[in-house]
């Protein structure tokens, strides 16, 4: 199966890194998806104090967002993680390759913030995706 992005691990004169792309293009209707924290259908939050569970329905409310879009995380492009601690990142990683299974990890990058719209939240993740023309 041929894809409608093109993933680019390794630029000339980079180093590869297994946790993200460097470069990702390719064709289609963009979709960009504000972020997500782990909050579930009523409003309230998942796993207070709780950075893998707070990340699983992160990247759950990710996959409902895309899918309103017509998209899955192999059309994504670029994630963007906001964490309150660096530390949370191992269990953010973890939960994004579930999700992502076997697809090829987009673009991303990750910034410490001093706090997020609620205390109680640990994780924000925005994302970006292309949805090819043949499924527009």
């Amino acid at each position: 199966m041929t894809t409608h992005l093109t993933h680019v691990s390794a630029p000339e004169g980079l180093a590869q890194s297994p946790q993200y792309s460097h470069v990702v293009w390719g064709t289609g209707r963009f979709v960009a998806v504000s972020g997500q924290c782990a909050f579930d259908a009523s409003g309230a939050v998942v796993g207070v104090g709780d950075p893998a569970a707070q990340a699983h329905q992160v990247f759950y409310n990710l996959r409902r967002c895309l899918a309103s879009a017509g998209a899955d995380f192999e059309d994504v492009v670029k994630l963007t993680y906001f964490v309150t601690d660096v530390a949370h990142l191992p269990a953010v990683r973890a939960a994004r390759d579930a999700a992502f299974g076997a697809a090829p990890l987009p673009a991303s990058s990750a910034v410490q913030v001093s706090a997020l719209v609620r205390p109680e939240l640990l994780i924000e993740i925005e994302a970006f995706a292309l949805i090819p023309e043949d499924r527009i």
